[in-house]
């Protein structure tokens, strides 16, 4: 049962998590017209795509039941991501940097961390406030 003063950020949180599976679930689905043309390797990538998205939907579910891992796990995954990201950005490999792009790749990992950081949100999964700094 939830607390009286229990916050829906988690809940929020799991619900942009959820965009970001599916986009990823929709990046392995179009890569696998490359795997028919002859581009075996995007087979793996493929199958990449689609783990971290149903990983992704795993740790989201977990983290609306306040699983303690869970947002650990996915304060690293979109810390990765956002990395990821920014050196995608900085370099010039030829990446996309249209609006879409930053909305995906950094300003939805960068709500998904503040949504879940911080001693409040700790205490909501159970971490007490002398653990957590």
């Amino acid at each position: 049962m939830k607390e009286v003063n229990a916050s829906s950020r988690p809940e929020a949180a799991f619900v942009l998590l959820l965009m970001q599976a599916t986009f990823w679930l929709l990046a392995g689905i179009s890569a696998l017209p490359f795997v028919l043309g002859g581009e075996v390797y995007m087979l793996l990538l493929a199958a990449f795509s689609f783990a971290l998205a149903g990983f992704t939907v795993w740790s989201g579910m977990e983290v609306v039941w306040r699983r303690r891992w869970a947002r650990r796990a996915v304060l690293v995954l979109e810390w990765i991501c956002l990395a990821g990201s920014l050196v995608m950005l900085a370099l010039p490999i030829g990446a996309n940097r249209g609006p879409v792009s930053l909305l995906v790749n950094t300003v939805l990992p960068v709500a998904v961390i503040l949504l879940l950081r911080g001693k409040a949100m700790g205490n909501q999964f159970g971490i007490p406030r002398s653990l957590t700094g």
